[in-house]
């Protein structure tokens, strides 16, 4: 017993495990994430404007797919997004049902509105870029299937989170369901190596070897980081709002409430 009390104490005065525990905190989570989603949207602004620019005005056309290729600077972001989201609310929703953690099942369940809607607009884009590239908008292809199962996945956590009148047991549910979902992503992500399909394979490497050019590939970089932005400022908005509509009688609502914050 005496060798464990200074270990727990000590646990108890790092500042990176007492900065997790005030996140736990609604009240602490509201202020302190308020503080960084206007940063978050400035930033998206900025560097889809730099992003859009450079992809509509300054790339060169593609010699193949002359300018229909520029989709790419909508479908390829969102695409990416789509899966990162559902892994960032897997992440959570595993936390959530291990240390039920009310404002990390807040987190998982309100990324998936916002993936769904990246995944829909990757599915959009991808068929307007298939229509020229392919001679049609649909393919019964295993990515674009697999993407399209992605989008059901989202629906379903949604569906089932919304279906459940208690918040928490419906977090719960819903975060089992995106856990057993995430055995789609590496299906998506290895689809076109597994499969003979028509989506082209991955031109883009980050250790090396990328077979787009240099001047087409920054700007698709640049809009990548501003999804991630937008997904940032829309993730922490949601789960303030939601913390909001749960707590609605509790003390530190009505403080809000009253500072006009």
């Amino acid at each position: 017993m005496t060798e464990k009390t200074p270990n727990k104490t000590k646990l108890r005065k790092n500042p990176v495990v007492l900065f997790i525990h005030k996140l736990g905190s609604p009240a602490y989570f509201y202020h302190f994430t308020g503080k960084f989603i206007p940063w978050f949207w400035a930033i998206f602004l900025v560097l889809t404007a730099i992003g859009m620019y450079q992809a509509f005005f300054v790339v060169p056309s593609d010699y193949q797919q002359g300018e229909s290729f520029r989709i790419l600077y909508l479908h390829v972001p969102a695409a990416w997004m789509s899966l990162l989201a559902y892994i960032i609310m897997a992440v959570c929703a595993f936390i959530a049902l291990i240390w039920r953690i009310r404002v990390v099942e807040i987190l998982a369940m309100c990324s998936a509105p916002v993936g769904a809607a990246f995944t829909v607009v990757t599915l959009v884009a991808g068929s307007l870029w298939g229509r020229p590239t392919w001679g049609t908008y649909w393919v019964w292809d295993a990515r674009l299937t697999s993407e399209l199962v992605l989008l059901f996945l989202y629906l379903g956590v949604i569906g089932l989170y919304n279906a459940i009148d208690e918040p928490r047991k419906a977090a719960r549910a819903a975060c089992l369901l995106a856990l057993v979902g995430a055995v789609n992503l590496p299906i998506i992500h290895y689809s076109v190596k597994w499969w003979n399909t028509l989506h082209q394979g991955s031109s883009i490497s980050l250790m090396g070897g990328s077979s787009i050019d240099s001047s087409m590939l920054w700007p698709l970089l640049v809009m990548s980081i501003a999804v991630k932005f937008y997904y940032g400022a829309n993730l922490l908005t949601r789960s303030r709002v939601k913390l909001l509509e749960q707590d609605l009688r509790k003390g530190w609502v009505r403080n809000i409430v009253r500072e006009g914050k």
